[in-house]
């Protein structure tokens, strides 16, 4: 067993490896909750892919990993295994994203009488004709809730906006088109060739004692170490943007707006790089920013914008979202203050108290167990140790962070995705 701490938070984190491959990583915090998240490293993203034994590649359709995630839960005794942890009195759930899926749940009391079920279904599908038919229709509902979703298409825009071939620009939950081509075939193909030890990890946060709760784990896994290799084909994705401009007319009250700006350059450094964006964003529109203040006082703004930096092996981006009935005015005024803040640097006390901010944020995250365990999973699957954030907090200077100002932050890589009243 490998015992990662950090001493400026005092967290530890106790890792093992099993002998079939999968990661178990226990974070043990004195409180009443518990929680458990099993992730493999498959999401929508991943719709190509050679497997070593097999001759041909795979094409699956778009939203299998999203179907799959549905799927899982039902089993050969007829019974549903969210069901069956909701009687239990745990709070059960799963996901799916652009780069994994997880299983999760969270609870006081019952824990490892859940862990049965939870273990069990991960690791026995149970794909029929029938069943999976009967599931289309649930998620062509989803698909056509999403499309009416505001966030979600002005989100997706941006998005198209932004990348040509990558596919990210494909919807998790894919197309009631797409969707009609997924079987129990290729429902179990992509199990057996991404649900697999070396593809997957645990985490797992409460009052554990490591060894005791990992050993658990150990007897109730049944999943067989694997030799294939998977390669995953992603198209070539070029520099440019698609477009600049999408707008789009919905049962809205208000207009929403995102301004997307598609980062080309983040595989080195990616951790000071998000921190890097972090900061940036806050001092250009956080609520203490003066472009935030300005905003308010006219009337353009009524809340705080929202704004975040995506990242995974194939992408990377910046997203500013905002409500406002001028939208013109309000992005005329980001794009100047970004603009401002290139070319007067950024202030030195501003630098250190927003830092000191987003420090403060990240330490909060370990106050809870759910927003620990699943950071652990998505930054194991991105080959990143949680803890080094704050180590790279410690040497970030503020020439680092004008450096990644102006080259994130270019006119020529960004998009505007609109949402308007109908």
């Amino acid at each position: 067993m490998q015992i990662l701490e950090n001493n400026k938070i005092k967290e530890k984190v106790y890792s093992e490896k099993l002998a079939n491959g999968i990661t178990v990583m226990v974070i043990p915090k004195k409180v009443q909750k518990k929680y458990i998240i099993w992730g493999t490293n498959f999401g929508s993203i991943d719709n190509k892919f050679l497997v070593s034994e097999d001759k041909d590649i795979t094409s699956v359709p778009d939203g299998i990993a999203h179907y799959l995630e549905h799927k899982l839960f039902e089993q050969e005794n007829g019974k549903n295994s969210l069901d069956v942890l909701s009687s239990l009195g745990v709070d059960a759930n799963a996901y799916t994203t652009n780069n994994h899926t997880a299983y999760l749940y969270e609870c006081t009391n019952n824990f490892y009488e859940a862990l049965d079920e939870f273990m069990n279904y991960v690791q026995n599908p149970y794909f029929t004709d029938e069943n999976v038919n009967k599931e289309r229709g649930i998620i062509e509902q989803e698909i056509m809730m999403y499309q009416d979703y505001p966030e979600w298409e002005l989100y997706m825009n941006a998005i198209k906006a932004m990348y040509k071939n990558n596919t990210i620009n494909i919807d998790v939950a894919g197309t009631k088109e797409t969707i009609a081509n997924i079987d129990k075939e290729k429902l179990y193909k992509i199990y057996n060739t991404f649900y697999v030890p070396n593809n997957m990890c645990i985490a797992i946060c409460g009052d554990f004692e490591p060894e005791k709760v990992i050993a658990e784990v150990k007897s109730r896994m049944t999943l067989k170490q694997t030799n294939f290799t998977v390669d995953r084909i992603y198209p070539e994705e070029p520099k440019e943007i698609v477009e600049k401009k999408i707008e789009k007319s919905m049962n809205i009250s208000i207009p929403i707006f995102t301004i997307g700006y598609k980062d080309t350059n983040f595989k080195d450094e990616i951790i000071k790089r998000h921190i890097s964006i972090e900061i940036i964003l806050n001092i250009i529109l956080g609520r203490s920013s003066r472009l935030f203040k300005k905003l308010y006082e006219e009337g353009k703004v009524f809340s705080e914008f929202g704004f975040n930096y995506e990242f995974a092996s194939t992408y990377a981006h910046v997203l500013i979202q905002c409500q406002t009935a001028d939208v013109e005015y309000v992005v005329k005024n980001i794009e100047e203050e970004i603009e401002n803040v290139k070319k007067e640097g950024i202030n030195s006390q501003d630098f250190e108290r927003i830092k000191r901010k987003i420090y403060g944020e990240f330490v909060r995250e370990y106050n809870e167990v759910s927003t620990i365990s699943n950071g652990f999973v998505a930054n194991y699957f991105r080959n990143i140790n949680p803890f080094d954030y704050f180590e790279e907090f410690e040497g970030l200077s503020k020439e680092f962070v004008q450096n990644i100002l102006k080259e994130v932050f270019k006119e020529e890589f960004k998009v505007l995705s609109i949402v308007k009243p109908a």
